[in-house]
């Protein structure tokens, strides 16, 4: 998602629900690069791992949706 630095940080002050969707996409960030530090998964990790992406994703459109709308 690119978006402008002065957009993002004005969603984040003043739209809750960006703000949360925000910080949810950085602590699943945080989760996915643990999971590629390590040389090996089990499998609960892998379905673990995909779990993350599939949230993260969902987030990250929800966020896109938000931008859009206050951008039209």
């Amino acid at each position: 998602m690119d978006i402008d630095q002065t957009l993002l940080q004005s969603l984040i002050d003043n739209n809750p629900r960006f703000r949360m969707l925000y910080e949810n996409h950085n602590l699943l960030e945080k989760q996915l690069q643990e999971f590629e530090k390590r040389p090996f998964l089990s499998a609960d990790e892998e379905i673990e791992k995909n779990k993350v992406k599939k949230l993260k994703l969902i987030g990250k459109d929800e966020m896109e949706t938000i931008v859009q709308s206050v951008t039209v």
